[in-house]
């Protein structure tokens, strides 16, 4: 198999193995299905054309990067916030709605530096010292974005006990 083929191969095989937790991150930040769809495969159309896969050490890191580039370049083309309303975020089997939205509501309520590094640790399963080199960020900073966010999100998704008692 000579480099070209290998190098499709390699791309389709990071495409299978990555490609849903990439557009997960992707949702979280553009909040619209078909964006994220296209930030994604924009990536990986690139990455066929120019072959630029082979320079990274990380691959796993360098894709989610491409993909927050492609979105953020996009946004600064299109001028325009959104909103994570519309964004599917679980599909399982027996999908508990309710549930579903007050996360959305808790994860849409978060800065976005730390719905970010939420999203990249869980999701994109990347450990805080690829997410800071992702950020531009020192390592310890993502982990401590991500421990005030868990604690927002505690905040938000638990229900208040003794809301009456404290009056």
């Amino acid at each position: 198999m000579d480099q070209a083929h290998e190098s499709v191969a390699e791309i389709e095989l990071l495409y299978r193995q990555h490609g849903s937790a990439l557009l997960l991150f992707a949702l979280a930040i553009t909040g619209e299905r078909a964006r994220a769809q296209d930030a994604v495969h924009h990536v990986f159309l690139t990455l066929l054309e120019n072959g630029k896969l082979r320079r990274a050490s990380d691959k796993k890191a360098y894709l989610f990067g491409c993909v927050r580039n492609a979105i953020l370049n996009e946004r600064r083309r299109l001028e325009r916030n959104t909103r994570l309303d519309d964004a599917a975020w679980f599909a399982p089997p027996e999908q508990d709605y309710a549930a579903e939205q007050n996360l959305r509501r808790a994860l849409a309520a978060l800065p976005d530096d730390q719905r970010e590094v939420v999203v990249l640790h869980l999701w994109g399963e990347l450990t805080f010292s690829q997410i800071g080199d992702l950020l531009g960020v020192s390592s310890n900073t993502a982990a401590s974005r991500y421990r005030y966010a868990l604690g927002k999100l505690r905040d938000l998704m638990l229900p208040k006990e003794n809301s009456c008692a404290a009056r």
